[in-house]
């Protein structure tokens, strides 16, 4: 398992500021929020990403008749924590912080995006400067002479895929394998490797794919070197006390946005295509079953690693709940439960 202790500062300061922070969604008893409060997850800067989604914020607004306030956080913890303390409403949330969403801040999936490719689903990559020699089994020699970036704790292409697809299957424990391990963004990584700042770290083939859709000669300075297996697309999840008025208004509004035909559908297209996103479909809590797998996957070979037999019991009995839910669902469906 990958030291928690990476992020704890920038955890620390989530929680304060969730604590502490006064919530703008305080509402008259009975009534609905004032102002939604929808949170972002800043996989680039705050500012690239606020000239991205602000124009989407603004039709949000527009749709529900509600003001739309955005919430930005450099870190996942701190979605996490604001949707816990009331500080935020909804939010777009990678997988495995929207499962720690859903199962500590009350939320709950109610869609999730598509990629405007036709491929639906993505992958995380292990990622390396353009013009090294190094190659997966330089990286997998782990003799502690590479630096190594990392995502947040909390993300799925980040850290938790890399972790459940290769290092734990290998026995594998980044911070004993490499003379220096940073956690940091997605955008942060691939500039630190691009420039030779880091020898290599994660990345997810979205994030490459924007770089060379926006123009940006950095995807063409990094080779990849590991790819996963497809990944689910982002769920968004919103709180399960949120006012049903309300909720029925943001369904509404996520899934309806650039579909159809016309000058209208055609602009908000490509407003979401600057964040790979073609649109949204209905989804629930079950487009987390392949995450929740994937947790219980690398705690198992952990386990195994460490010689825990407790734990690899508790991570197989795990599994086996995870299986059981995906045969009931797929039963009922008639439709298999992957990268949805």
């Amino acid at each position: 398992m990958i030291d928690r202790r990476l992020l704890i500062g920038s955890s620390l300061a989530a929680l304060s500021v969730a604590a502490c922070g006064k919530s703008e969604t305080t509402t008259p008893a009975g009534g609905p929020p004032k102002v939604v409060n929808f949170s972002i997850l800043a996989t680039e800067n705050s500012t690239s990403m606020e000239t991205f989604w602000k124009p989407i914020l603004a039709d949000m607004e527009k749709s529900i008749g509600i003001p739309v306030k955005p919430f930005f956080a450099s870190n996942y913890t701190a979605l996490i924590e604001a949707l816990r303390f009331k500080q935020t409403d909804a939010g777009w949330f990678s997988n495995q912080s929207g499962l720690e969403a859903v199962r500590r801040s009350n939320g709950e999936v109610f869609a999730r995006t598509f990629d405007p490719s036709g491929s639906d689903g993505y992958k995380s990559l292990l990622i390396v400067p353009a013009k090294s020699k190094t190659t997966l089994e330089d990286v997998l020699k782990c003799d502690k002479t590479l630096t190594f970036g990392i995502g947040d704790a909390k993300s799925t292409s980040g850290t938790l895929a890399p972790m459940t697809y290769l290092f734990a299957p290998k026995g594998i424990r980044p911070e004993a394998c490499f003379k220096q391990v940073r956690a940091a963004n997605h955008q942060a990584n691939l500039f630190s490797v691009a420039k030779g700042v880091l020898d290599v770290a994660t990345n997810n083939s979205t994030a490459l794919r924007l770089q060379r859709e926006r123009g940006s000669p950095v995807a063409d300075q990094v080779r990849v070197i590991w790819e996963s297996p497809k990944l689910p697309e982002d769920p968004i999840i919103w709180r399960s006390d949120l006012d049903p008025a309300v909720k029925e208004k943001l369904r509404q509004f996520f899934l309806t946005y650039a579909q159809g035909e016309g000058p209208e559908a055609e602009r908000q297209r490509k407003l979401l295509a600057a964040l790979s996103i073609g649109g949204f479909r209905p989804a629930d809590n079950s487009h987390l079953l392949p995450v929740r797998e994937m947790e219980a996957t690398e705690q198992l070979l952990e386990a195994r690693n460490t010689g825990d037999k407790v734990k690899e019991a508790q991570a197989q009995k795990s599994l086996d709940t995870i299986a059981a839910e995906r045969a009931a669902l797929e039963a009922k469906t008639g439709q298999p439960v992957a990268a949805q």
